[in-house]
């Protein structure tokens, strides 16, 4: 893998996920926990900052009222406007401490929906620094972090998913989404993988991890 050409994308790591008290952290708590989602998000983003690659962030986030979308939500943005999650200026919405932003990150403004290319300029940003590959992780498995690699793949890059760096409303879903649908438009591997393979030693001839 080149790290000069690849960009790992961080989905809504946020407090009103990942934390205890968080709006939604009650939904997705068990997932997070059988995969150690968030420390093996946290080691997929140290080594990848040692390597080089370019590191974007794709919060969601909402005024207060959630002006931004339909008056008469469903769906999983039901679900958000319900629990008053990702509300701007609010602890919830912050992007939690493990993964949180350093300087010369890119952290994306307008995530109001699923796919982080949809109401964003991540297309751009990623074109403009000559990115190919995209590496995902984050919430959920099935669908903020399904619909951008959908995305993502469309627009014709290499789609990398990290399996064990994602999380969903319960295991059920995360193992599908995983099992049937990653591998049709990613490369699903693991964090360790991935991390083996920043450092040019990967040497795997499984070709269903894409490498």
């Amino acid at each position: 893998m080149n790290p000069s050409t690849t960009a790992l994308v961080l989905i809504e790591f946020q407090n009103d996920f990942t934390s205890e008290g968080g709006a939604l952290h009650g939904a997705v708590e068990g997932s997070m926990a059988t995969t150690g989602m968030l420390a093996n998000a946290s080691q997929a983003l140290k080594a990848s900052r040692a390597a080089g690659v370019t590191i974007v962030h794709s919060p969601i986030s909402f005024q207060s009222g959630y002006y931004e979308i339909t008056s008469h939500p469903y769906g999983i943005l039901k679900g958000v406007v319900d629990s008053n999650a990702f509300v701007k200026g609010t602890w919830g919405c912050e992007i939690v401490g493990d993964v949180a932003p350093a300087d010369g990150e890119v952290v994306l403004e307008g995530k109001r929906g699923l796919d982080a290319f949809g109401s964003t300029n991540l297309d751009f940003i990623l074109r403009s620094k000559g990115i190919t590959t995209i590496v995902l992780a984050g919430f959920l498995t099935n669908c903020c972090v399904e619909s951008t690699m959908r995305s993502a793949y469309e627009r014709g890059y290499e789609v990398i998913t990290l399996t064990d760096a994602v999380g969903a409303t319960s295991n059920a879903e995360h193992d599908n989404a995983i099992a049937y649908d990653y591998p049709m438009f990613s490369k699903p591997t693991t964090v360790a993988d991935y991390v083996q393979s920043l450092s040019g030693d990967f040497a795997s001839t499984d070709t269903s991890r894409g490498y």
